[in-house]
C-alpha cells in the first residue's frame, strides 16, 4: 500500500507507515526523457530501480543515471536537516530558526535596496520538480524581482531563440517526427548518451537503430560519437564550422527549388546570404572533402523530408550556435518539412494548450527586455538574465541575496573565479540541495528539499516531451530526516515576506492537482493511469494559422544574416564539449565517470602528451588540469571536456566578459586553447 505523504509535516507525523517490500512503478526525473522505472524498496532502503517494460515510450530502457537513483537517495553526504551559518560554519537548525532567520534578512535587503536585490537561480534541482517550479515562479512575481537567471543561458539559449526570430514565437519548441522520419541529421548531439539534450529521446539506441534500419541517420560531429557508430553516415567537421555544412546544403537546396506550398518571406535575402558558401568554400572552411560534403547533399535532396536536431555542440558556442540553429531550421522550411509527417513537429503542450488561442507575432529583431544595470550591453530574454552577469551584479552591489534552487553555482557558472568571488560578497546565499557540495559549502543557509523518490509529481517540462502526454508518480520512500517539499519551503519563506504564494498546510498532491488545472486530462486520470497520452495533429492547424498570420517563415532576420557574414574563423585547436552516460553536469560523481581530456593521437605526439598522463588545457582567460585521453574517434583540431567537475572545471576556460550580446550566452565551445604536458 502506496500512502500520500505529507509536506508540511515531518516522517515522523505521518501516521501510516509504508509497507516492509514493496515495488513501485515511478518515472525518472534526472532528465527530460523522464523514462518509466520500477523502483525496489525494503523497509526504508531503496535498494534497485529497473527500467519499466511495460512504460510506453521508454519501453525498459534505462541509463545508469536513473539506476543509480538508490545511491543517490543514500549518499553519504546527503543533507538531511536545515543549515544556518553561525560564527563562521554550518550548523544543522530547525526548519522555523533557518526560515525566520532567511525570512528577516532577505526582508531587510529588500526593503533597504529593493526587490532587484535578490536574484534567483531557477537550478536542475528545481527544475524537474513541478510544484517547486510552479511556487518558485510566484514567489519571484510576487517579491518582483527581474534577476531571474537559469541554465537557458548555459546550454540552451539558441532554440528559443531561434524559434522567436524564425518562427516569429519563443514557444515553438519544435522536435523530430521520431515514429516516420526517414532521414535525421543530428548536428552536434550524441543522443545515445545524452538522451536528446532539450528535446527529450526515450529509448535513444533503439530510436535511432529503428530509424537507420528504414532510412538514414547522419551525424555531424568532430567526434565519432555512440550516436555517430549507429548512424548511415558520419561527417567531422573542424569545430565550430557546422554553420558553413549547412550554409552549404541551403545554398544547394535554394538552387534546386523549393517547395511552393510553404509560406516564406526574405528568400532573396536569404539566397544572398548563403550565395558565398560554395563547395569549395566550405570544404575549405570545414576541412571535409568535397565527395563527402556532395554525398551529404545528394542524400538531403534524395530525402524529402527531414529532420534536423542539434544538441549542446552547437548550443553552446554561442553566436555559431544561433546561426546554425537558424540553417538547420531554414533547412527544413526549404525542403517542406516543418509541421509535417516525417520532418519537425510542434508540441502544443499538455498542462496548456497552443492551439487554443491565438498565438502572439514577436517583433522581427526578437523579444528582448532590459537587462541588468551593470551589464547594459546584456539584455534579458525569455524573463531571463545572462547567467554571465550574476557575478557583476553581485561585485556592483546590485544584487545582495541569492536564492539558488537547486543549482551548483561553481561548477556550471562561467569564469569560475569570478564567480567564488562574488558569492563570498553576498549578504545572503541560500541553496536548495539534498546532497552537499562545494556551493552549499559557502552558503548562509543550506535547505534540505526531498529528493525525487520522496515526493510525488507529475512531468512538467511536457514541451520537451517526444509525445503530448503526462505522467504521474507517487512517493515512493518518506523522506529521509527533516526533508520537505521545495514548495513547501518557497510557501514558508514567501509567508515571512509578506506573500501568500501556496497554503504550506497542503499535502503535494493537492498542490500537484493545482498545477494541473487546466490541462488536457485531469489530475485524478493521471493519478488513476500513471500515464496520459493524447496524441497531436499533423500538419498542426494552429502552426499553419500562425505562420500564415506572420506573413511566412522568417528566413533571413538581419540579426542573424548579419552575425553569418562576421563569424570568426575557426582557432587551430579549439574546446568542444560532451555527456557522458554516468553524469549529468554537476550530478552523479560516485558512479566514476572520469573529465577524461579527450584528444587526438596526432595532435598528442605533436605536444608531447601522452595517453593517461596530466594535461593543461589552456586558454585565453585561464587553464585546467585533468588527465589526458588518446582517442583517434575525435579529429585533429578539438579538445573534449565534460562539464560539472569542480577539479577539472572547463569554467575556468570561460570569461563571463566574452558573451553573445544577442542571447548572453557565454561561449562554452569552441573556446581556443592549447594543450600542454601538466
Amino acid at each position: 500500500m502506496i500512502r500520500v505523504i505529507g509536506h508540511g509535516r515531518s516522517p515522523a507525523e505521518d501516521a501510516e507507515p509504508f509497507e516492509a517490500a514493496r515495488t513501485v512503478r515511478s518515472f525518472c526525473r534526472i532528465c527530460t526523457s523522464v523514462c518509466g522505472i520500477v523502483v525496489e524498496v525494503e523497509g526504508d532502503v531503496v535498494t534497485r530501480v529497473r527500467g519499466d517494460r511495460e512504460h510506453p515510450l521508454s519501453k525498459g530502457y534505462t541509463c545508469p543515471k536513473g539506476r543509480a537513483l538508490p545511491q543517490m537517495h543514500h549518499h553519504p553526504e546527503r543533507i538531511e536537516r536545515p543549515q544556518l551559518r553561525i560564527d563562521g560554519g554550518l550548523r544543522d537548525a530547525s526548519w522555523e530558526a533557518c526560515l525566520d532567520d532567511l525570512g528577516t534578512r532577505l526582508k531587510d535587503i529588500i526593503d533597504r535596496h529593493g526587490p532587484e536585490s535578490v536574484g534567483i537561480f531557477f537550478g536542475t534541482g528545481v527544475g524537474m520538480d513541478a510544484t517547486g517550479t510552479r511556487v518558485a515562479e510566484a514567489l519571484r512575481a510576487a517579491i518582483g524581482t527581474p534577476a531571474k537567471f537559469s541554465p537557458l543561458t548555459i546550454d540552451g539559449t539558441a532554440k528559443p531563440f531561434i524559434a522567436d526570430l524564425v518562427g516569429g514565437f519563443v514557444g515553438l519548441s519544435g522536435r523530430p517526427d521520431y515514429d516516420d522520419v526517414d532521414f535525421l541529421l543530428l548536428i552536434g548531439t550524441n543522443p545515445m548518451i545524452s538522451h536528446g539534450h532539450a528535446i527529450a529521446v526515450p529509448n535513444p539506441t533503439g530510436t535511432i537503430r529503428d530509424i537507420a534500419a528504414r532510412g538514414q541517420v547522419w551525424v555531424i560531429d568532430p567526434r565519432r560519437t555512440e550516436t555517430a557508430r549507429s548512424a548511415t553516415g558520419h561527417l567531422a567537421p573542424l569545430p565550430g564550422t557546422d554553420h558553413a555544412l549547412l550554409a552549404y546544403l541551403v545554398r544547394e537546396t535554394l538552387c534546386d527549388g523549393i517547395d511552393p506550398s510553404v509560406p516564406v518571406q526574405g528568400l532573396d535575402e536569404l539566397a544572398a546570404a548563403v550565395e558565398p558558401f560554395t563547395l569549395e568554400h566550405t570544404a575549405n572552411s570545414t576541412d571535409l572533402a568535397p565527395e563527402d560534403l556532395t554525398r551529404l547533399r545528394d542524400a538531403v535532396r534524395a530525402a524529402g523530408h527531414l529532420a534536423v536536431e542539434t544538441g549542446t555542440g552547437v548550443t553552446m558556442t554561442a553566436d555559431k550556435g544561433n546561426v546554425t540553429q537558424w540553417l538547420a531550421w531554414v533547412l527544413m522550411i526549404l525542403t517542406g518539412s516543418m509541421n509535417r509527417r516525417g520532418g519537425l513537429w510542434f508540441h502544443p503542450g499538455f498542462a496548456y494548450q497552443l492551439e487554443s488561442f491565438e498565438l502572439p507575432i514577436s517583433a522581427p529583431d526578437g523579444s528582448f527586455g532590459p537587462g541588468p544595470r551593470s551589464r547594459p550591453e546584456a539584455r534579458s530574454f525569455m524573463g531571463e538574465w545572462p547567467c554571465a552577469t550574476l557575478a557583476d551584479e553581485i561585485e556592483a552591489g546590485n544584487i545582495r541575496a541569492v536564492l539558488n534552487l537547486g543549482g551548483s553555482l561553481l561548477t556550471s557558472f562561467p569564469d569560475t573565479a569570478a564567480m567564488r568571488s562574488a558569492l563570498g560578497r553576498l549578504e545572503v546565499l541560500a541553496t536548495t540541495e539534498i546532497i552537499a557540495n562545494d556551493t552549499t559549502a559557502l552558503s548562509t543557509h543550506v535547505l534540505p528539499t526531498k529528493d525525487q523518490l520522496e515526493r510525488s509529481d507529475v512531468t512538467i517540462w511536457d514541451a520537451l516531451s517526444s509525445r503530448v502526454s503526462a505522467q504521474h508518480t507517487p512517493a515512493v520512500v518518506a523522506p529521509v530526516g527533516d526533508r520537505r517539499s521545495m514548495w513547501w519551503f518557497l510557501a514558508e519563506l514567501g509567508r515571512r515576506l509578506g506573500h501568500d504564494v501556496a497554503d504550506p498546510d497542503q499535502s503535494d498532491d493537492t498542490v500537484l492537482a493545482g498545477v494541473t488545472v487546466g490541462g488536457r486530462r485531469s489530475f485524478d486520470e493521471l493519478t488513476r493511469t500513471g500515464w496520459v497520452d493524447v496524441g497531436h495533429e499533423l500538419p498542426a492547424p494552429w502552426v499553419t494559422r500562425h505562420i500564415e498570420r506572420m506573413g511566412g517563415w522568417r528566413l533571413a532576420p538581419s540579426l542573424l544574416v548579419d552575425q553569418l557574414a562576421t563569424l570568426r574563423q575557426t582557432a587551430p585547436m579549439v574546446l568542444i564539449p560532451r555527456r557522458q552516460m554516468r553524469r549529468l553536469n554537476a550530478q552523479l560523481d560516485f558512479l566514476g565517470d572520469r573529465p577524461d581530456v579527450l584528444i587526438n593521437p596526432a595532435d598528442a605526439a605533436e605536444v608531447g602528451v601522452t595517453d593517461g598522463a596530466a594535461v593543461t588545457v589552456r586558454g585565453a582567460h585561464g587553464a585546467l588540469t585533468g588527465v589526458a585521453k588518446l582517442d583517434p574517434a575525435i579529429r585533429s583540431g578539438a579538445v573534449s571536456v565534460p562539464h560539472g567537475y569542480p577539479e577539472c572545471n572547463v569554467n575556468m576556460l570561460t570569461n563571463k566578459e566574452d558573451i553573445d550580446v544577442m542571447t548572453g550566452m557565454v561561449r562554452y565551445s569552441g573556446v581556443p586553447v592549447s594543450v600542454d604536458p601538466a
